[in-house]
């Protein structure tokens, strides 16, 4: 999060060059910042977030009877270099980067559009509510975008060796086996989860601007 919000602003500005007073960027140019930032940031997460969801995973299995493979996070670190080398902590780096980038995009570059379309409507002034109103439309809108390859991801990175031939495979055997709404499993209480983070988030880094401007 700190990489690919940080660097939200300074790499906007890269893509747009100075901007005139009262001229804003582009949605594209939004959404292209956020999907940069959001692959920068997944990049060097990737290993943590492969372990959280092999842990993840294995307190479900303990719930079935299934023997804990892990003593812990860092004995799942050492058995996932010992599988397949160091590279083997980016096991589904594609999927995660394809997921994190899109839902990146939907999060932040919706809720700076939000914000902006907000502001020139004159709805709301540059305030707490403004900020709140925003941020939960931006919570639904990346659950909306994000859902269907968060739950390819995290299915890629819970597979055996030799489960799935590819994502496009893990596509198919999903809508065959489980149906499209497979892929909004959830829904509800993840939208209240991105939309109950969004509002943290967002209403904090922007008193925080605020406060160092």
């Amino acid at each position: 999060a700190g990489l690919r919000i940080g660097l939200y602003v300074p790499v906007r500005d890269m893509i747009t060059g100075p901007l005139a007073e009262g001229q804003f960027p582009t949605l594209i140019q939004k959404i292209e910042t956020a999907m940069i930032t959001g692959t920068i940031a997944i990049t060097v997460a990737n290993p943590t977030d492969l372990v959280k969801i092999k842990m993840q995973a294995q307190g479900a299995g303990k719930l079935q009877g299934i023997p804990p493979k892990y003593s812990g996070s860092i004995d799942c670190y050492g058995k996932i270099i010992k599988e397949g080398g160091v590279k083997n902590l980016w096991t589904g780096w594609g999927p995660n980067v394809m997921r994190n980038s899109i839902i990146n995009a939907a999060e932040l570059a919706s809720y700076d559009q939000y914000k902006q379309t907000v502001l020139e409507s004159k709805l709301l002034k540059d305030g707490i509510p403004c900020h709140l109103l925003c941020a939960t439309m931006a919570g639904f809108t990346a659950c909306c975008v994000g859902s269907p390859v968060d739950v390819l991801k995290t299915r890629i990175m819970n597979a055996t060796p030799g489960q799935y031939g590819g994502p496009l495979d893990v596509v198919y055997q999903i809508v065959k086996n489980e149906g499209f709404g497979a892929f909004y499993k959830g829904f509800v209480p993840n939208v209240a989860r991105l939309a109950g983070w969004n509002c943290v988030m967002f209403l904090t880094l922007e008193q925080v601007k605020k406060r160092f401007s």
